[in-house]
């Protein structure tokens, strides 16, 4: 008869961790997948509280995450736990503990005033082959205590926490490479490309200014050229500068569109708004597909249109994100939305992800770009 009631502690367990995994699959910060572990773990044993402890290089805890502990309460009690009482025993062992009152424990120390009263407790590590990647703690299963297969189950349950947790580190630093390099490239382009034009550009000022006195011929020759290679320089950092994007979306579509916005708005002459009521949430490829779709309708609009004004709109119409990016351009006939200006990749972008494109567009017109994407 215990083999289906460890079956069902198995499974219950798989199931409390999915939301941990759902954090990571959601780009979640590593503290926010901590959250939602103790969540999950407190919501698995019916536990009154529930912590996690991160420890640090020198023996105590550098991040230490509650659950059932208001922010008022939590502040009250005062600073993070250090090396004391069981958490210090802990921390210093690395094994599971399950006690039926901490209170009588010969390590027990007390607790601040402000703090809740803990009676029966368990703590299991969490563990990534001998490195101890948290502690997990639960406390009053009131009225019964822990048992055994609640240990077991905790374990299993801090065995999945453990993936969750690594995979939630490996994507902040790849994240963090990412920036980087993607910081890297755009100082080679601006190298490349602006540095050496504006060089040009001063030594034939340089020159200009030179002849004036005795070649004033000669001299309006190289003032034309410093406005042809200032007009150069000028488009080359606008290229730039609109390539300037989250390199993974990582504050979300909505913050990402309104920081790209805010660049171009400043990068070029044309009027550029953003406008959303309230955050929109995608599942990541979605997010991605109406960022390039916003990019691409705004590479238009800026550099074919000859638009004075380019609004973006995003919202949430009958359950569907809708994202719109109209101009006042110059628009095209419905023969030139068939090929160019990226339109067809547009298309196929927005099926990848089971939405629709609609374009709106008429000579001297303007030009209406509108996605719908499910959420």
């Amino acid at each position: 008869m215990a083999e289906p009631v460890v079956a069902d502690g198995a499974n219950a367990a798989l199931h409390a961790v999915s939301s941990a995994v759902l954090a990571v699959t959601r780009h979640l910060s590593v503290h926010e997948v901590l959250q939602v572990i103790v969540r999950a773990a407190a919501r698995l044993l019916d536990a009154r509280y529930a912590a996690l402890g991160v420890p640090d290089e020198q023996g105590s805890f550098a991040e230490f995450v509650v659950e059932g502990v208001s922010d008022a309460e939590w502040e009250a009690i005062g600073p993070m736990p250090r090396q004391h009482g069981m958490l210090a025993a802990m921390l210093r062992d690395g094994r599971p503990m399950r006690l039926a009152d901490i209170r009588r424990e010969p390590e027990f120390e007390g607790w601040p005033q402000a703090h809740p009263v803990l009676k029966d407790f368990l703590g299991v590590p969490i563990r990534d082959g001998e490195n101890v990647l948290g502690i997990l703690f639960l406390a009053n299963r009131n009225p019964r205590g822990f048992t055994e297969a609640d240990q077991e189950l905790l374990t299993l349950f801090a065995a999945h926490a453990a993936i969750a947790i690594t995979n939630a580190r490996l994507y902040e630093r790849n994240r963090e490479l990412t920036v980087v390099a993607e910081r890297g490239r755009l100082a080679r382009e601006l190298h490349d490309a602006v540095a050496q034009k504006l060089f040009s550009l001063r030594l034939t000022a340089q020159a200009a200014a030179a002849l004036a006195p005795r070649d004033p011929a000669r001299t309006v020759a190289e003032l034309a050229q410093v406005e042809r290679l200032a007009a150069e320089a000028l488009a080359e950092l606008r290229a730039v500068i609109f390539e300037l994007r989250p390199a993974d979306l990582a504050d979300g579509l909505t913050a990402s569109l309104r920081k790209h916005v805010e660049v171009l708005d400043r990068a070029y002459d044309t009027r550029v708004r953003f406008v959303c009521a309230e955050p929109v949430d995608l599942a990541e490829d979605a997010e991605a597909v109406a960022f390039r779709v916003a990019q691409e309708a705004l590479f238009n609009a800026l550099r074919h249109a000859g638009a004075r004004t380019v609004d973006v709109h995003l919202g949430v119409v009958d359950g569907r994100a809708v994202l719109e990016v109209s101009d006042d351009g110059t628009g095209f006939s419905r023969g030139d939305q068939q090929n160019g200006l990226g339109l067809a990749s547009m298309r196929e972008r927005a099926r990848s992800v089971g939405g629709v494109l609609t374009i709106d567009s008429a000579p001297a017109a303007g030009t209406t770009v509108r996605l719908e994407v499910p959420r």
